[in-house]
């Protein structure tokens, strides 16, 4: 289990460590572990390496990481930016050990080529867009470095919200290497581009647990214990995807194929739009009724290839007066986000909601703008959930997850392969099932989530297509299973 940290939570941690420390520990600890990073990156070789430093604590985590490099054997050169000396006292005592180690300290950045250039501007207390000799800065490390290795947090980015302050883009790394707890910002919206690879060093520092997760298999155990074996289709739940609005049909196949790789007992389906189809003949084990005529069923998608008409409308409203758990995917959300009354209906349920919108239907739902939802997308998810009373996967990158009582989790998983159409009707399915199986609504968000993206892990950024992700989740979800 693996927690993430905002800047208000580290600030708290960092001030009860610092007490128990003599003065600049914290700071030679951060150096020293970013210096054994980027010495293990180098390998064998001595490396050319610059440290770009800022006048605050982040450019004094920076001059320790020269000295340390330095004693390492590798060419270091180390420039401070925006200042003729460090602002902070131990920032200060970390350049004059440099200096004292036979180090120079530039006033301008040189005019060559690093193995690794080192970003050590801002840390995560900036707050400001960055402009001037800033700016000019983070676009000469990404002219100048074969790796960038960022301290802390990418110069710009802001580790709560992943998004770059004032939407100045900063600094995009190779590798972050962040200190004391792991940062939200650094696994969603722009952030995922920015940090890289994540390398997290806690510097000896016992924390408690985060207010956010980054899930992994422990945090959705019960999803990933094998079923017992005296067992029917009947214990595995009843799960109806409804949608399939004119010319849309294969949305719904794509989720009601998906919930029968992920363990559903009985999978019915009902395209509002096309009335006649009994049979898919590529799944025939589904099953085609309407859905007026269904009952006892444990779980509802409702939303894939639905459409926005009379009758979506009215296969809508009967989907949320219904008991069972529900999944409100594509143009149900559109029809939730333009109808008071259909919102209404969504909050005051008894059965438990999963709304899995991009962020353009959050937008809608929450009447703001795309931008708005993209600044800070663990907050957009959270307000989501709040005002619905639902639970809330926020997808893109990193996807947000979000619990109506106020719980937030940033999935690891995923990658621009996902970037394909259908892939977010095979979500929805996918959490159809989970919740068909009856799995709590928070642990089956997660897993769907979760084995969603890990399901294109290894496939590069395209070539992928929606009708292959259940059955390479299913697989995962099987090793989870025999792993016990």
């Amino acid at each position: 289990m693996a927690s993430l940290y905002t800047v208000a939570e580290l600030r708290f941690i960092e001030e009860a460590a610092q007490r128990g420390l003599a003065p600049g520990e914290l700071m030679a600890r951060a150096g020293r572990a970013a210096a054994r990073r980027i010495d293990e990156l180098a390998g064998a070789r001595r490396a050319s390496v610059c440290v770009v430093a800022g006048p605050g604590n982040n450019g004094g985590d920076g001059f320790v990481v020269a000295r340390e490099l330095l004693g390492r054997g590798h060419d270091v050169t180390c420039a401070l930016i925006g200042a003729e000396r460090p602002a902070t006292v131990d920032a200060l005592a970390a350049a004059e050990r440099w200096r004292a180690a036979g180090g120079a300290v530039l006033s301008a950045l040189p005019d060559r080529r690093f193995d690794v250039v080192v970003d050590a501007l801002f840390g995560i207390g900036l707050a400001r867009p960055l402009a001037g000799a800033f700016l000019d800065a983070t676009r000469w490390i990404g002219a100048h470095a074969d790796r960038v290795v960022a301290i802390d947090v990418p110069t710009g980015l802001d580790a709560d919200r992943g998004a770059w302050v004032g939407g100045v883009e900063g600094v995009k790394a190779d590798v972050t290497i962040t200190f004391l707890g792991d940062k939200p910002g650094l696994h969603t919206g722009a952030g995922v581009d920015a940090a890289g690879t994540v390398q997290v060093d806690a510097l000896d520092v016992a924390l408690p647990a985060g207010s956010m997760l980054l899930p992994g298999p422990a945090d959705f155990a019960v999803v990933a214990t094998p079923r017992a074996r005296d067992t029917h289709k009947g214990s595995f739940g009843n799960v109806l995807v409804l949608g399939g609005g004119a010319g849309m049909i294969g949305a719904p196949l794509l989720a009601a194929r998906a919930a029968l790789r992920l363990g559903a007992g009985r999978v019915y389906v009902d395209c509002v739009g096309a009335p006649e189809l009994r049979l898919d003949p590529v799944q025939p084990e589904l099953m085609f009724r309407p859905h007026r005529t269904l009952s006892e069923l444990d779980c509802i998608v409702v939303g894939c290839g639905l459409g926005v008409d009379a009758a979506a409308h009215s296969a809508l409203a009967w989907a949320l007066a219904q008991s069972a758990r529900l999944v409100v995917d594509a143009d149900a959300l559109n029809l939730v986000a333009a109808d008071d009354t259909l919102r209404d209906a969504l909050r005051t349920r008894s059965g438990s909601s999963v709304l899995t919108p991009h962020p353009l239907e959050a937008a809608r739902l929450l009447k703001v703008s795309a931008q708005d939802i993209q600044s800070d997308r663990p907050e957009s998810a959270r307000g989501l959930a709040r005002t619905t009373g639902s639970f809330v996967v926020l997808k893109g990158a990193g996807s947000v997850i979000a619990a109506p009582d106020g719980r937030l989790a940033i999935n690891p998983t995923g990658s621009p392969a996902l970037a394909s159409a259908g892939t977010g009707d095979v979500l929805a399915g996918m959490l159809g099932a989970l919740l068909g199986q009856g799995f709590d609504a928070w642990s089956s968000t997660l897993a769907a989530v979760w084995l969603h993206g890990e399901a294109v892990h290894g496939c590069g950024d395209m070539g992928i297509v929606a009708s292959d992700i259940a059955p390479r989740a299913a697989a995962v979800l099987r090793r989870l299973r025999e792993r016990g």
